[in-house]
């Protein structure tokens, strides 16, 4: 059955059965996706483990695909988590939801093998970054896209994108708090497109480094805008230094998209997109 109406066993698990799920968030009232102890707002981790304990009645830790920074929204983040209690996925999906906020929602749960791991099972993750590009500010896109108030040539722009694909060291695109041990990363797949007002920028890649989303987009409308040639982010690129690059683009407008697994863990299909942009 689709995504959208998921059918959910009422059957309990063995206990200690791994469970993986699709979460939903908007990241406008949260810091982020991981837990910390020294901020006032929750966190989507701390806020979802939270409603997973009330079900299980006793602590559950569950482990996400890909961290999100406050503000970013998940469309298809997956985690998993080990069943302590032995539950029916009817429980995790439906009964969680019950003690989620609104800004919070699973869509499905499905078990999966012990060997599963949300984030080091994963084969790419997709991203995708929206931009609201009119004169005046619209009164309902408020944190969902990023506002840029000068003319986006879209097609310049996605010609320059083609030169980051590939297996590439990334250093001029990634945040100087980024604890990744190499800057390696294979960009796989990376587009501009405008539709109306709005442009999207979709871009999949094996994993990612620390604000490489936002630092691409914050670089691509500047040369989009006329601020910057044709040419800088190929230059960029080899200079790798981040010093010299554009600033790094809100974090209104960014959703992790979608996770792709292989396709014996089973997995349901990842979604299209965000309502704002969809396709």
């Amino acid at each position: 059955m689709a995504d959208n109406f998921p059918r959910f066993s009422p059957d309990p698990l063995p206990a200690g059965s791994r469970v993986a799920c699709r979460v939903e968030y908007d990241g406008r009232h949260f810091s982020g996706w991981q837990s910390q102890s020294h901020l006032q707002v929750d966190t989507v981790q701390e806020t979802l483990e939270a409603a997973l304990a009330r079900i299980a009645n006793q602590p559950v830790r569950c482990h996400c695909a890909g961290r999100t920074d406050t503000g970013v929204h998940g469309i298809g983040q997956v985690v998993h988590f080990d069943d302590p209690s032995g539950r029916s996925l009817k429980s995790w999906v439906v009964g969680t939801n019950a003690y989620l906020p609104p800004s919070v929602r699973i869509h499905w749960a499905v078990p999966v093998p012990e060997r599963f791991h949300a984030r080091f099972s994963a084969v790419s993750r997709r991203y995708r970054y929206v931009i609201q590009n009119t004169a005046v500010r619209s009164a309902l896109t408020q944190g969902l896209a990023t506002w840029h108030r000068y003319p986006l040539n879209a097609e310049l722009m996605d010609a320059e994108a083609q030169r980051l694909l590939g297996e590439q060291d990334f250093s001029a695109f990634r945040a100087a708090s980024c604890q990744s041990r190499t800057a390696m990363r294979n960009l796989q797949a990376i587009s501009v497109t405008r539709r109306g007002d709005l442009l999207a920028i979709d871009l999949t890649a094996n994993a990612f480094l620390h604000h490489m989303v936002r630092n691409i987009a914050g670089a691509l409308m500047a040369v989009g805008s006329g601020r910057r040639p044709p040419g800088w982010i190929a230059q960029l690129l080899a200079g790798r230094d981040r010093t010299v690059a554009a600033d790094t683009a809100a974090p209104d407008g960014l959703y992790f998209l979608a996770v792709n697994y292989a396709e014996h863990w089973q997995l349901p299909p990842a979604v299209s997109g965000p309502p704002l942009y969809p396709g």
